[in-house]
């Protein structure tokens, strides 16, 4: 596929410091293919480098946010043989969530309707989850006989505890965004009309804050998800050594003895 067609299909533009990556296959209900997966990797990658991209919206057109995996365009060999399954995974959808985890700006999923498989962990790997009234959120792997990948068995117990977690790994029931608020899955549930508009204030919030400070606050977040109690103190005292080192800590500091409301530049 040529780069024309997939930026056609993955749209980006940025606008008051925020990278807009969108999704634009609507006739496949956004499933990803490989060559659209290599780009939202890039993208990810370019804001965590890009000084002035301070915050990242993922979103999508028409009816459905991502309806999983679109193989077409992955590497194929004419005979596969052990270890080929695991390597895709790797290098596809594993790659995609981590990429999102890992990206040093903070991440928000507007999830416009239904978010299936992959396109389930692709949402909730991020750090905000916006969803319209019609978005439906559906682990469909075991409706297909496949494990659940892109990081889903990690993913979801620390979001929603172990049982239920398997609740919907088993059955693979579509799950309505206020039931998924409920769970703990989704931020906020507002009118389809709404989404975008929500999603641009809470990016546009994110990208005048401490940039430096919002990307050790998610490291840290994230890191202790895995950590023990000595390992995640150590690594908060680290991150607060970083971070005054910044020039918007410094700020902060000094707006509030001032009275004043602080400006941040990300730096």
């Amino acid at each position: 596929m040529t780069d024309a067609n997939v930026e056609k299909q993955v749209l980006h533009h940025t606008e008051n410091g925020v990278s807009w990556i969108t999704l634009n296959r609507p006739e496949a209900m956004n499933a990803v293919t490989w060559d659209q997966r290599e780009r939202v990797i890039t993208l990810l990658e370019e804001a965590t480098a890009t000084p002035t991209l301070r915050a990242v919206v993922i979103t999508a057109t028409g009816k459905g946010f991502c309806a999983g995996a679109d193989l077409r365009g992955a590497p194929t060999t004419d005979t596969r043989i052990p270890g080929d399954v695991a390597r895709t995974i790797r290098q596809g959808a594993q790659r995609l969530i981590a990429a999102i985890l890992d990206c040093e700006k903070p991440v928000i999923a507007a999830v416009n309707g239904t978010a299936a498989g992959i396109g389930a962990h692709l949402a909730l790997a991020c750090d905000l989850v916006l969803a319209a009234e019609s978005a439906r959120f559906i682990e469909v792997f075991a409706r297909r006989g496949l494990v659940p990948d892109g990081g889903g068995a990690y993913l979801l117990p620390r979001l929603i505890g172990p049982q239920r977690a398997k609740e919907l790994m088993f059955f693979g029931d579509a799950v309505p965004a206020a039931d998924a608020r409920t769970l703990g899955l989704v931020n906020r549930v507002v009118p389809d009309g709404d989404l975008a508009k929500t999603a641009r204030e809470w990016a546009e919030r994110l990208a005048t804050g401490p940039t430096r400070a919002l990307a050790l606050t998610k490291h840290l977040v994230n890191a202790s998800l895995d950590s023990d109690r000595a390992t995640a103190f150590a690594a908060e005292a680290t991150a607060q050594e970083i971070n005054m080192t910044t020039r918007d800590a410094q700020e902060g500091v000094a707006s509030f003895v001032e009275r004043r409301s602080p400006t941040y530049e990300g730096r």
